[in-house]
């Protein structure tokens, strides 16, 4: 069974304690909606057209959960208190060789964050090809790159934003989520995934 995590999120600049407090209840929806799937899925008998139909509806809601509780898990992990980038961090060079400055790489991801449509900004480690790779995830699942790891994950959904910026103020939430967001907690993640 999947456990719930805790996060330890400082008051922000522009990211309400409010938005923050409904966003964790959201998380913790995710996980409990993975465990009562994947607790369901391994009772039922599943046997003749109706089983097969209704086992594969659970299995593909599924992965809706499943993935919204680790991208949730990725972004608020970020926000647990402001680390600016550590330039000789192996992140921020690989960052820069990518994309040659880390404004560079900024100002992509930020222009992936914002089109239009819910779901998820993501920087992807990709093990096959060594490099890292921006995607955009709609909703929580569809789109995800398989078999990279997440670095950075920002929540494009409006329950992320809108209650504190407004729709007309999603530039100014992806600038501040990147302007407090904790790179060593990033830099963990991408050690991680490279080992």
């Amino acid at each position: 069974m999947y456990t719930e995590k805790t996060f330890s999120i400082p008051t922000l600049h522009g990211i309400s304690e409010k938005t923050i407090k409904e966003h964790l209840a959201l998380y913790v929806g995710y996980v409990k909606n993975a465990n009562l799937i994947s607790n369901l899925l391994s009772k039922g008998t599943w046997e003749g057209d109706g089983g097969t139909y209704a086992k594969s509806e659970l299995q593909r809601r599924f992965a809706f959960e499943w993935d919204g509780m680790r991208n949730h898990e990725c972004y608020f992990s970020l926000l647990e208190g402001v680390a600016a980038p550590e330039l000789d961090s192996s992140l921020v060079r690989a960052i820069e060789t990518q994309w040659g400055s880390l404004d560079n790489w900024k100002k992509e991801f930020s222009q992936l964050a914002v089109t239009r449509g819910i779901g998820w900004a993501i920087l992807y480690w990709d093990p096959v090809s060594r490099s890292l790779v921006n995607g955009w995830v709609d909703e929580q699942h569809v789109g995800h790159l398989a078999g990279c790891d997440l670095i950075i994950a920002l929540d494009m959904w409006e329950h992320s934003y809108v209650l504190d910026y407004f729709p007309s103020g999603k530039k100014q939430y992806v600038a501040d989520f990147l302007s407090q967001m904790n790179w060593k907690k990033a830099q963990a993640h991408f050690e991680a995934a490279v080992q």
